[in-house]
C-alpha cells in the first residue's frame, strides 16, 4: 500500500539547542529495500535534509537549532508505491518541554516538608508543581513560581506529624506553556514526630480489700487520639484529693495498656498520659471516691446494696442496652467482659455523650450461649457512678442437660415429679423461661385432661404440661390410668428453645385400692352375709321372725306408763285376743 500521512507530528525542544521531532508511521506491508523512506527538511527547501530520521517504535529525527526561532519543517514519507508528507510551523520558546528534575532531596519538621533541587535555567522561565500523596491515597497538588537561582526549593505545610508522604516534582515554561516534563523519581518522606493530640480513654475496676481497694486501670487510644510519633511509655500518677498529698508516679512500656495500684480509702485523682519522643500528650483524668471504712466497702462488695440486674436482648448487631437518663451527668460508660468465663476477663469499656439512653454494644467475641454483664455508670466531673446493671445473651441457646428429676410420687391416677435446680446462672445458655412436662402411655395415645398435643419427629404423640414459673421445681401429672406405663420427661426451655427429646423415664401407675375397696363391700360382704344366713337358716328365723314374738320387742307395747322394772306391759283392753288362755291358776291369781 502506499504510505499514509505521518501522524501526531511535532517539534519541540528541552533545552533551546536542539529541536526534536517525532510523528507515527503507518504500516505499508512493504519490507527492505521497498520500505518507506522518511525524509524532514524545511518546507522552503525540501532538497535539503535537516536530520536522519530513526523508527525503532515512534519516529524520531533531531537537530541543532542555531539562531533560527520560527521553523516551517515538513516530513515526507515515500515507497514505491506513493508519497505523503506533514507540516509543522512553530516558534522554538513556544515548544518547551523541559526535561525532569533529577536531583531531589528534603528535609522536614512534624508538620512541614521542603523539597529541594538543583535545576540548569537555560534562560527558559518556568513553573514547577509539587505533587504530595497523602496516606490515605490522595493527592495534593502545590504550584510555586520560578526563582532567579539554580537551587529550587518549595514547602509544603499543613502536614500530619509522624506520617509518611510520597512527593515528585514536574516543571513546564511559564510564559509559553505546551507540556509538562516528565516527573522526578518519587521521594518518600516521614514528618517528624510531634506532640500527641487528644487524650487516652481511661477507665478502672475496683475491688475491695482489707485496708483499702485495689484499682486496675486501663487505657487506649480512641480514635480521636493521634500519638504523632511513635509512643514509647504510660505515665500513671494519682494523689489524694483532700489533702494535697505527694504524688506517685509510675512509667510503663508501650506495650501494656493496664497496670494495678493499691489505694487506701481516701479520695484519688488518677492521670494518665502518653510519651513519645517529643512529648507527653494532654492527662487523663479519674477521680475515685473514698470509702468511710472497710465495713461498708465489704458490705457494697458482698452484695448487700446490690442493684437489680436487668436483662437485655441480642439483636443482628450485638446487644441492646438501654438505661434511664440522668441530667447530672456529662457522660456514660458502660464496661462489660469480653469473656466472662475467664479471669481475668478482658474488661471492655465504652463512653456515650449525655443525650444517649441506649447502645448497641458489639464485639467480635460475643458468641450465642454465654451470659454477658454490663455495668452502666454516670460520669460527672470524672466522677463516675454505678447507675443500672443489665444481664443478657447476643442469642439464647437451649439448656442442656435436662433437669435432673430427683424424686417420683405415684398414686393409682396422678405422678408428683420433683426436680433439683438446674444450673448456676452463669453457666446457663439462656434465661430460663420455664419446664415443659411430657407424658405418653407406652401403648395408646396420650389425650390427658388439661394437656396439649406435642407430636416428635417420628410422629408420636406426647401429652405437654408447660410450667411458666422457671421457680416452680414440682409438677404433678393427673387424670393417669391405673395399672398402667407411661414414659415421662421433664425439659427446661429458654428463649432460644428446648433440646429435642432423647431419654425418657418410665413409671408403672399401681392398682386403685379404693376400687379394690368397694368391690370388697359390694361384692364379697354381701357373699359372705348370704351364705352365713343359708347356713344357719333355722336361726336366722328364729331370730328374725319367731313363730311367737317376745312381747318385748312389739311394737304394740309402746307405752312408756306401763313398764314393771324393764317389761312393757300390756293392758287388756288394748287389743282384742284372738284366743286367752290361762297358763297355770297361780300366774292367773297373781295378775
Amino acid at each position: 500500500e502506499p504510505p499514509d500521512t505521518p501522524k501526531d507530528f511535532f517539534c519541540q525542544t528541552q533545552d533551546m539547542k536542539r529541536i526534536k521531532c517525532t510523528w507515527t508511521q503507518g504500516e505499508t506491508y512493504l519490507y527492505g529495500q521497498n520500505s518507506p523512506r522518511y525524509t524532514l527538511s524545511k518546507t522552503s527547501s525540501q532538497k535539503m535534509a535537516l536530520c536522519e530520521a530513526s523508527c525503532p517504535k515512534q519516529c524520531s529525527c533531531s537537530w541543532d537549532i542555531g539562531q533560527q526561532r520560527i521553523w516551517n519543517v515538513t516530513v515526507t514519507v515515500e515507497n514505491p508505491l506513493g508519497k505523503k508528507t506533514a507540516t509543522d510551523v512553530f516558534d522554538v520558546k513556544h515548544r518547551i518541554y523541559p526535561t525532569a528534575p533529577l536531583q531531589v532531596w528534603e528535609d522536614s519538621t512534624d508538620t512541614e516538608i521542603t523539597l529541594h533541587w538543583n535545576y540548569e535555567k537555560n534562560g527558559i522561565e518556568l513553573f514547577w508543581q509539587i505533587e504530595v500523596l497523602q496516606p490515605d491515597g490522595e493527592v495534593e497538588l502545590h504550584n510555586s513560581s520560578d526563582v532567579g537561582s539554580h537551587h529550587k526549593r518549595v514547602t509544603v505545610r499543613g502536614l500530619q506529624p509522624y506520617t509518611e508522604y510520597t512527593a515528585r516534582v514536574r516543571c513546564a515554561a511559564a510564559k509559553h506553556f505546551w507540556r509538562w516534563s516528565e516527573w522526578s523519581q518519587p521521594l518518600t518522606i516521614r514528618t517528624k514526630e510531634g506532640t500527641p493530640s487528644g487524650k487516652l480513654d481511661i477507665w478502672r475496676e475496683i475491688t475491695p480489700v482489707l485496708g483499702g481497694r485495689n484499682v486496675t486501670l486501663f487505657w487506649k487510644k480512641t480514635p480521636s487520639f493521634q500519638p504523632n510519633g511513635k509512643i514509647i511509655s504510660y505515665e500513671v500518677t494519682w494523689e489524694k484529693v483532700e489533702y494535697g498529698s505527694k504524688p506517685e508516679s509510675i512509667s510503663f512500656s508501650s506495650v501494656y495498656n493496664s497496670t494495678r495500684i493499691f489505694l487506701d480509702n481516701h479520695s484519688y485523682r488518677i492521670i494518665i498520659m502518653a510519651k513519645n519522643n517529643a512529648n507527653f500528650s494532654l492527662p487523663s483524668v479519674l477521680i475515685i471516691s473514698g470509702a468511710p471504712d472497710n465495713k461498708i466497702l465489704f458490705c457494697s462488695f458482698l452484695g448487700t446494696e446490690e442493684l437489680k440486674e436487668g436483662r437485655v436482648n441480642g439483636t443482628d448487631d450485638g446487644i441492646l442496652i438501654s438505661w434511664e437518663p440522668r441530667s447530672i451527668y456529662d457522660s456514660y460508660i458502660i464496661d462489660w467482659c469480653n469473656f466472662p468465663r475467664l479471669q481475668p476477663c478482658d474488661l471492655q469499656w465504652k463512653r456515650f455523650g449525655p443525650n444517649t439512653s441506649s447502645a448497641v454494644i458489639s464485639s467480635a467475641a460475643f458468641v450465642p450461649g454465654v451470659r454477658y454483664k454490663f455495668h452502666i455508670y454516670g460520669s460527672v466531673a470524672d466522677k463516675a457512678s454505678l447507675l443500672e446493671k443489665k444481664i443478657g445473651y447476643l442469642r439464647e441457646l437451649p439448656p442442656q442437660p435436662d433437669p435432673s428429676v430427683r424424686k417420683v410420687d405415684l398414686t393409682y391416677n396422678s405422678v408428683t415429679l420433683s426436680w433439683d435446680s438446674y444450673l448456676p446462672d452463669e453457666s446457663k445458655p439462656g434465661f430460663i423461661r420455664g419446664y415443659h412436662v411430657y407424658v405418653s402411655p407406652i401403648q395408646g395415645k396420650c389425650n390427658l385432661k388439661g394437656s396439649k398435643k406435642h407430636i416428635l419427629s417420628d410422629d408420636s404423640e406426647l401429652c405437654k404440661y408447660t410450667i411458666d414459673n422457671p421457680e416452680e421445681k414440682t409438677y404433678t401429672v393427673e387424670h393417669l390410668m391405673p395399672n398402667t406405663k407411661y414414659k415421662i420427661v421433664v425439659k427446661a426451655f429458654t428463649g432460644g428453645g428446648e433440646t429435642p427429646i432423647v431419654n425418657f423415664r418410665y413409671i408403672d401407675t399401681p392398682y386403685n385400692s379404693n376400687m379394690l375397696y368397694f368391690v370388697f363391700l359390694v361384692v364379697i360382704v354381701p357373699t359372705l352375709v348370704a351364705a352365713v344366713c343359708h347356713w344357719k337358716m333355722k336361726w336366722v328365723k328364729e331370730c328374725c321372725c319367731p313363730v311367737i314374738p317376745s312381747p318385748n320387742k312389739s311394737k304394740v307395747l309402746s307405752f312408756k306408763e306401763y313398764k314393771i322394772d324393764s317389761e312393757k306391759v300390756l293392758k287388756i283392753n288394748d287389743c282384742i285376743p284372738d284366743i286367752l288362755a290361762v297358763d297355770s291358776n297361780a300366774e292367773a291369781q297373781k295378775l
